[in-house]
């Protein structure tokens, strides 16, 4: 009897100690704002991505056309994004290792490729820069087979999206976390 008045004694407390933690939570990603400010939805959908600058006619380009792409989707979700309230903009750099050479045809086997990217957030209205940073991408591809041309190109360029992605999950990440705790 003792035991059971026990048990029910901590359910009760950890229950009133659950529904005091569950008030203050707030998913990331959730349609509404407990305190009635705007949703991070709506917020990330009202910053305005600026072009990503890069020298014409490199894979820089092509791969600033995509980090922007990936953001504009990640941040708007498709639909048409609200009245820009801050600006975004983004610097990006990219580096490419042989990592693993073959001896015999002098051509690489792995090769590493990586996108640093640096950026910054400012509030349209004050002009005050609110956020930048730093960050960066490091993905591997490798050649199935020296005399496949194409194959070592298509895998290259596999590599050079999947860096494109990661680069604009973490930048995405990083505005959310300022839009939600305001750091």
């Amino acid at each position: 009897m003792r035991r059971v008045r026990r048990l029910a004694a901590l359910a009760l407390a950890l229950a009133a100690s659950a529904a005091v933690a569950g008030c203050c939570f707030q998913p990331l990603y959730g349609d509404r704002a407990p305190d009635g400010a705007p949703s991070l939805r709506d917020a990330l959908s009202s910053v305005d991505i600026q072009q990503i600058t890069a020298p014409k006619a490199t894979p820089e380009e092509r791969l600033a056309v995509e980090i922007r792409n990936a953001l504009i989707f990640d941040f708007t979700g498709g639909s048409a994004a609200a009245s820009p309230s801050h600006r975004l903009k983004i610097a990006i750099t990219s580096t490419r290792t042989s990592v693993i050479v073959d001896i015999n045809t002098s051509r690489p086997d792995v090769e590493n490729f990586g996108i640093n990217a640096s950026y910054t957030l400012t509030e349209i209205t004050s002009g005050k820069i609110v956020v930048t940073g730093q960050t960066f991408a490091r993905v591997s591809s490798d050649t199935p087979g020296q005399q496949q041309r194409f194959a070592r190109a298509r895998g290259q360029r596999d590599a050079e999206s999947r860096a494109a992605k990661v680069i604009a999950e973490n930048i995405r990440s990083r505005l959310a976390s300022y839009f939600v705790a305001g750091t």
